[in-house]
């Protein structure tokens, strides 16, 4: 929490108060949610171990998934709004948060204006990034979209300083399908053909990026050959 929202300037005293407000760990087992659809908005939520999916339930009753959040990111900002979570978060590991009261939390900006604008640009730039995603996802080939998706994975894993070539997949391939809109049948073929080319290895869920240049050619729609 200290680097993910404690902002430079702080003293000795702001940063006690800011731990206290952060006073319970909780832990979540594989596939427990952390909240649901429609709870009341109480708690923000540090990630501390493991990984989460979040989720909206589409017309048909199924999921379809909005993101994939990992240690040292914030999950519940979705309900500060209207008070009531928008989506389902479901741990996709046995997983550990730190539950930060907003309530709490909010006392403490009117005393803070500097964690206030600090928390207002990690909004900001959560929305951007979404944004980004989106944008990027909706225009892109299903072979655009799966080297995208590792290359974000790769950028979020190096940010918390783990390896950016080496990592482990959390999430299944329907999971990884669902969430780029492509057929599971599909996010094989593509693993299996990027396998085949050298640009990955991939071991269960075990992945490893060895040519990244290339996989950033197949990102932007270019030919990693040229």
């Amino acid at each position: 929490m200290h680097q993910l929202c404690l902002p430079m300037g702080l003293d000795q005293g702001d940063m006690q108060r800011l731990e206290q407000v952060i006073n319970r760990r909780r832990k979540v087992k594989r596939d427990e949610p952390l909240y649901r659809f429609n709870d009341k908005f109480e708690m923000l939520y540090a990630i501390r171990l493991g990984h989460f999916k979040t989720f909206q339930h589409n017309s048909s009753g199924g999921q379809q998934i909005t993101g994939f959040q990992m240690a040292g990111e914030l999950l519940g900002m979705d309900a500060i709004g209207g008070g009531q979570h928008l989506c389902e978060a479901v741990a996709l590991e046995d997983s550990e948060v730190c539950e930060i009261p907003f309530a709490s939390l909010e006392d403490l900006f009117r005393d803070m204006p500097a964690l206030l604008r600090q928390f207002h640009r990690m909004m900001s730039l959560e929305i951007s990034r979404e944004q980004r995603v989106m944008l990027t996802l909706g225009s892109m080939t299903a072979q655009q979209k799966m080297a995208a998706f590792l290359l974000n994975l790769s950028s979020r894993y190096a940010s918390r300083g783990y390896s950016s070539t080496r990592f482990q997949l959390r999430m299944t391939r329907e999971e990884i399908g669902n969430y780029l809109g492509l057929a599971v049948e599909s996010v094989s073929r593509l693993v299996t053909n990027f396998k085949k080319t050298g640009v990955i290895d991939v071991n269960h869920r075990d992945v490893e990026l060895r040519d990244l240049p290339a996989l950033r050619a197949i990102a932007l729609g270019e030919d990693p050959c040229t």
